[in-house]
């Protein structure tokens, strides 16, 4: 099962509270609610097609936790809220000891181990909402395939960035897309380690 990671980002790396202004205040985050502005028809049919693909969500304790709480209340004909609320869950955590949002189960322990399991297993994708810290771990780790980004035309100017303090990791484009409201969507197929090299000019043509 792949291991695939999907991300709200601005153009300042935010990735803090994208969907309302109560969802995530901590560390006193008061600019919550940025990406619902640049939310159109084109990229709910595109976050649907990936939500698609998923066999399951990999969630960390704090996105859970939230996504616990808010989906199971969001009524009907809501295009996710079915597929969110029925998808098995899996959560990243060694303070939960059982999960409320059925079915869960919860991963304690060594992530490289657990998630390393849970990716050995058969199936399609195992996908990351949210929880940017559990994104870094995983990044960090070896374990994502791919890393799907929903970049909003904004600069929020504070709040947790994405993958920031992640070690460093090459990226193939696989497939870019430009919205109507404006949001660039990108996949990325993770390769390996970032690679490097030295400027030593252009040769002529």
């Amino acid at each position: 099962m792949k291991i695939s990671i999907t991300q709200f980002v601005s153009l300042d790396g935010v990735s803090q509270g994208p969907g309302s202004a109560d969802e995530d205040p901590s560390g006193g985050f008061t600019r919550g609610g940025w990406f619902v502005p640049y939310l159109d028809e084109a990229f709910v049919r595109q976050a649907s097609d990936w939500l698609d693909q998923a066999d399951g969500l990999l969630l960390g304790r704090r996105t859970y936790e939230a996504f616990a709480r808010d989906w199971p209340q969001i009524p009907e004909p809501d295009p996710f809220a079915v597929r969110m609320n029925t998808l098995p869950k899996y959560v990243v955590s060694n303070t939960l000891d059982e999960g409320s949002w059925n079915p869960t189960t919860v991963l304690r322990g060594d992530i490289a181990e657990t998630v390393g399991a849970l990716r050995s297993k058969d199936g399609r994708e195992a996908q990351v909402h949210g929880s940017a810290h559990l994104a870094a771990s995983l990044l960090d780790a070896g374990l994502v395939d791919t890393l799907r980004l929903a970049v909003a035309p904004v600069v929020v100017g504070q709040g947790r960035r994405l993958l920031a303090g992640s070690a460093d990791a090459g990226l193939r484009l696989r497939e870019e897309r430009t919205m109507p409201s404006g949001l660039v969507v990108l996949e990325y197929d993770v390769t390996g380690p970032a690679p490097l090299a030295d400027y030593e000019g252009v040769a002529p043509i």
